[in-house]
């Protein structure tokens, strides 16, 4: 299967975040992970299984690189669609669910954003079917600290490229801008989605 770059889904200027620092991130780095991805799978239909071992083969290191490039495209995709709204706060369904798995919807936006200052890659808001609870997860690099059975219903890209041209190392507004520019009805169709 060959994967393509999806468009990015809005068309308006974000507060804080520049059309400069969009155009890299969507068109030349998550375009990047789409295009290695689709590089990897073809050398992996190509690979030499009968040297495959733990130490060092051409497929070890392929296998091991195909979660990188899926989860940069896939968090990448969710990252984007979760921009170019009001922000404002979620809908009803979801602001309970928050506050039954937080305590408040305030608490865990109080988590999101402490999550947000700490990750050095990415903060993911799960429904993780394990627990059946919405839970905040930390994930420093792409394919690390992803949970089996917890599906994304909103994530925040805390890559320096995400905010570093616009705000340099103020991480705190550029998380702020990245609430005041949220699509919750995009986020409020996922935890539907999942919930179904």
């Amino acid at each position: 299967m060959t994967y393509e770059a999806k468009p990015m889904p809005f068309s308006k200027a974000l507060k804080g975040i520049s059309e400069k620092t969009l155009e890299i991130h969507h068109d030349k780095l998550y375009a990047g992970y789409v295009n290695k991805r689709n590089e990897i799978e073809e050398k992996l239909a190509k690979a030499d299984r009968s040297t495959a071992n733990a130490t060092y083969s051409e497929y070890g290191e392929l296998k091991r690189e195909e979660s990188f490039a899926a989860n940069g495209v896939v968090l990448h995709e969710y990252y984007f669609n979760a921009l170019g709204g009001e922000g404002g706060e979620p809908g009803e369904e979801l602001k309970n669910a928050l506050a039954q798995s937080f305590g408040s919807y305030e608490k865990w936006l109080e988590d999101f954003k402490a999550a947000g200052m700490v990750a050095r890659g990415w903060v993911v808001l799960a429904y993780d079917h394990n627990t059946e609870k919405l839970h905040n997860y930390v994930c420093d690099a792409h394919n690390q600290a992803g949970i089996w059975g917890a599906m994304p219903i909103l994530v925040l890209d805390t890559y320096e490229h995400a905010y570093f041209i616009d705000y340099g190392s103020d991480r705190k507004t550029y998380i702020e801008d990245f609430f005041a520019n949220l699509n919750w009805k995009s986020v409020n169709e996922i935890f539907k989605s999942i919930k179904k």
